[in-house]
């Protein structure tokens, strides 16, 4: 019973629904959901009763549940020597007549009761009984929903709790990792302005190697740490996001080394949404654009519409397009459609992944449309 933390929880309309149809379709002024504990039995829902327990001794739900595979019934408690002198009888509220179907738990453990209850000696069709039996199995549904709701419950907070140390753990790590690699390359590029004249080409060389595979080494570090850190994102709440304000953010943001000309195509003007998480998805699909590109000037076009329940997005660039064949792989973490960018850097494969986890994460999908040298576009959604 204490799996199912359901004793002492307030009244419930799923389970007090239950209890009303029993009672009209066997005519009683009495319906109950009795469950069973060490001392008392108590009732989730109890139509046509004040009372809201009684102790074990006198419950009829005791006798009830051992025998889980029947319906008991009682036509005249007056008449039955179990029940004769009971204090229910005798005294408020006066039972009678009692009809009970046990409610046995998915594991074969009886847990209490459906029962009906007469001031006076009934009896119930086999249609009734029937039904009766129906409803007590809808009563167990709602008890093993309600069980496996908490189970998922506490999951996600473990989860979560788990998620949060690993994110503590990941910027622990990134930290410890980057700084001897920020030394090592600062310590190459300093020695390679001091001695370039001294070194012959093949010292050179290896330096540049020690420097780009350090920049490389700390490129997949920031990636790995954005990836892992994405869950973060959708902890903020959602807030009014003006979207030519968006435009000059972005534009701003990259114009200061980068020929962009980004355009805004929407008749919106605000939406409602997780801001950082929107910035994340569209910085990381820009700085795509602008990485591969291969024209002197980066043209952008953002879109900005809204069904019922999502707002959509799309991100269109003049470069040189994806392949057919490539356009599912790419948001596949450490996916990389070329070695090298067009500054010479080489990508990490963790930018549109993370993108597509985000976006995921917030109720949308994404997808990309192209054409070798026309251009990509970058379409995806948002719930609501």
């Amino acid at each position: 019973m204490r799996s199912y933390s359901i004793l002492d929880t307030l009244p419930e309309s799923d389970y007090d629904n239950i209890t009303k149809i029993a009672a009209e379709i066997c005519g009683t002024p009495i319906s109950l959901i009795s469950l069973i504990d060490d001392k008392r039995q108590w009732f989730k829902s109890h139509h046509g009763l004040d009372a809201t327990e009684t102790p074990k001794e006198y419950a009829f739900c005791g006798h009830a549940i051992n025998t889980p595979n029947d319906v008991f019934i009682v036509q005249d408690a007056r008449k039955d020597e179990r029940f004769h002198d009971n204090p229910l009888v005798t005294g408020d509220p006066h039972v009678i007549f009692y009809a009970g179907v046990p409610l046995v738990s998915e594991a074969g453990l009886p847990l209490g009761t459906l029962c009906v209850i007469d001031h006076k000696p009934n009896l119930l069709s086999q249609s009734q009984i029937s039904s009766l039996s129906a409803l007590s199995n809808q009563v167990i549904n709602l008890l093993e929903l309600r069980k496996s709701k908490q189970q998922l419950e506490r999951t996600i907070m473990e989860l979560e709790e788990k998620n949060e140390g690993l994110e503590r753990f990941a910027v622990v790590a990134a930290h410890d990792l980057k700084t001897p690699l920020i030394n090592i390359s600062s310590l190459a590029q300093l020695f390679q302005n001091q001695y370039k004249d001294i070194l012959d080409s093949e010292g050179l060389e290896m330096l540049e190697m020690i420097i780009g595979s350090s920049g490389n080494l700390i490129g997949l570090i920031d990636g790995l740490l954005q990836y892992s850190k994405s869950e973060s994102l959708l902890r903020e709440g959602k807030s009014d996001i003006e979207l030519q304000m968006l435009r000059t953010d972005l534009e701003g943001l990259f114009n200061y080394d980068h020929q962009l000309k980004l355009v805004l195509k929407s008749d919106l003007t605000q939406i409602k949404a997780h801001k950082t998480a929107l910035h994340q998805i569209l910085i990381n699909l820009i700085t795509n654009a602008i990485k591969y590109h291969d024209k002197e000037t980066v043209e952008i076009e953002l879109g900005v519409s809204e069904s019922d329940t999502h707002f959509l997005f799309y991100v269109k660039d003049n470069g040189p397009g994806i392949e057919t064949i490539h356009q599912e792989r790419i948001f596949k973490i450490f996916e990389k459609l070329a070695a090298t960018d067009k500054f010479g850097v080489r990508g990490n494969g963790i930018g549109l992944a993370t993108v597509k986890k985000i976006v995921e994460k917030l109720g949308g999908a994404i997808r990309v449309e192209s054409d070798l040298g026309k251009g990509a576009k970058f379409i995806f959604s948002l719930e609501k």
